[in-house]
């Protein structure tokens, strides 16, 4: 992608998948996870950590629905093994657990 063009949410959406937990622990320990929660859409998130929507985003993390992966949160992860799915905007990993 070109940094000067805005990423759209079809692009990202492309580059979205299922992820089990064994994939992320590399980038957990390199504090680049980010959690985003359940009831925002995953892509629109993605979508403006790349384009730069510092009003969105800020928005977000007051509210608490996106923020870097909790150490608690890990280790629930790490011992259920549940639905993730991810998307990466370098330098991030953005995920979401999927409620079945």
């Amino acid at each position: 992608m070109n940094k000067h063009e805005p990423c759209t949410k079809e692009q990202l959406n492309l580059e979205t998948g299922r992820v089990r937990w064994q994939e992320l622990e590399g980038h957990f320990a390199r504090h680049v996870v980010i959690q985003v929660a359940g009831e925002l859409d995953l892509v629109e998130v993605a979508t403006a950590l790349a384009n730069d929507d510092k009003p969105a985003v800020e928005a977000w993390i007051e509210r608490g629905q996106v923020q870097h992966l909790a150490v608690p949160v890990a280790r629930d992860w790490a011992g259920r093994d549940p639905e993730l799915w991810a998307v990466v905007v370098a330098p991030w990993v953005i995920v979401q657990e999927r409620k079945r």
